[in-house]
């Protein structure tokens, strides 16, 4: 029996991307679609101004979009997936969870709160079971697990592979496409041509996230991993694929032969969503590239390259394709984890 689905904010670019993924998932079965009131009682084909690259699912596009209310999802549905804008999200996703829902979340309101895990399976799988703290703490018959920022889940999992080495400080500076700030995000008079050199907020999810993804669970509380990170976010006037460059330095030496083996080994995981390999390591200079390599493994692996030992330590870039590893493929994936461990 597939698990029954529900998609919250499904008319949206990342709800889209999720209906893409979830209509020949092996586990999900998509049962319920929600959206904003305009929408609602409108089939998914009205509502939706399509526009992921195929076409959009037949069995899907003549569900009913329904209210985004607890009252009006069938309680048969054992998971929602949120693509919520975090200002919805923040009212609204735990209006859910408080009627029972079993939820992995996009919408990145509560992905620092303590007893909200915070999760990229590959790297901290752990994590999922402090949803046994937030339901004791909350009160929660549902609970509430967070997928990353798109930029953080792009550099992190590199991370994860060199943490053998002690790491100390992290520097990265992003290369965003614009399918990150959604398709009304970034006008063409802003980008064609031009490079914006802040993105609001951006820095500081990189900087916050990935200590606590890189933390220490003890099954009580999770404690910050210590190392020192910053950032710098600049969007450019590419579709897909955020692409980043990041100086690392460790305790341990570190060389680039031996940073290349710790992310080609680095393992992945038995879940339908997870690529094998984790990560795609170029030994050319001038890979990863957006256009040619953010598809690699369905979308859903890491790629790196220019591996080289620098004066600030060890340098490389960095690629994912941001709204499927980055976004809508990171709720699929934390939905299968929460499956894979029994809270479904």
């Amino acid at each position: 029996m597939a698990v029954r689905v529900g998609v919250l904010g499904a008319t949206g670019a990342v709800g889209q991307r999720l209906i893409q993924l979830l209509d020949p998932h092996p586990e999900f079965e998509v049962a319920a679609l929600t959206a904003s009131e305009s929408s609602a009682g409108k089939t998914y084909r009205q509502a939706a101004k399509w526009r992921v690259d195929s076409p959009i699912p037949a069995d899907v596009a003549e569900m009913t979009v329904s209210a985004t209310d607890p009252d009006e999802v069938p309680d048969d549905v054992d998971l929602l997936f949120s693509s919520l804008p975090s200002s919805v999200g923040a009212d609204v996703e735990p209006a859910f969870c408080e009627a029972g829902y079993v939820m992995s979340s996009n919408s990145s309101n509560a992905r620092m709160a303590d007893d909200v895990p915070l999760v990229i399976p590959e790297v901290n799988a752990e994590h999922i079971d402090l949803l046994e703290v937030q339901r004791d703490e909350r009160g929660w018959d549902g609970a509430m697990v967070k997928n990353p920022n798109c930029s953080t889940i792009t550099f992190v999992p590199t991370l994860a592979a060199l943490a053998e080495y002690g790491l100390e400080k992290v520097h990265v500076a992003t290369l965003q496409a614009v399918s990150g700030a959604g398709y009304d995000g970034v006008t063409s008079m802003e980008i064609i041509d031009n490079a914006l050199p802040h993105i609001g907020g951006e820095e500081d999810k990189l900087e916050t996230e990935s200590r606590k993804l890189l933390g220490e669970f003890d099954g009580a509380s999770l404690t910050h991993d210590g190392v020192e990170v910053a950032a710098s976010c600049n969007r450019i006037p590419t579709i897909d694929g955020h692409l980043e460059n990041v100086w690392v330095e460790t305790a341990e030496a570190l060389t680039a032969d031996a940073a290349a083996d710790a992310m080609r080994e680095y393992p992945s995981l038995d879940l339908p969503s997870s690529p094998d390999p984790l990560i795609h390591v170029f030994d050319e200079p001038d890979r990863p590239q957006p256009r040619m390599d953010r598809t690699l493994g369905d979308g859903m692996a890491i790629a790196a390259g220019g591996l080289r030992e620098s004066t600030f330590g060890l340098q490389y870039n960095c690629l994912a394709h941001n709204t499927i590893r980055g976004a809508a493929g990171a709720s699929v994936l934390n939905g299968e984890l929460l499956l894979e461990n029994g809270y479904l």
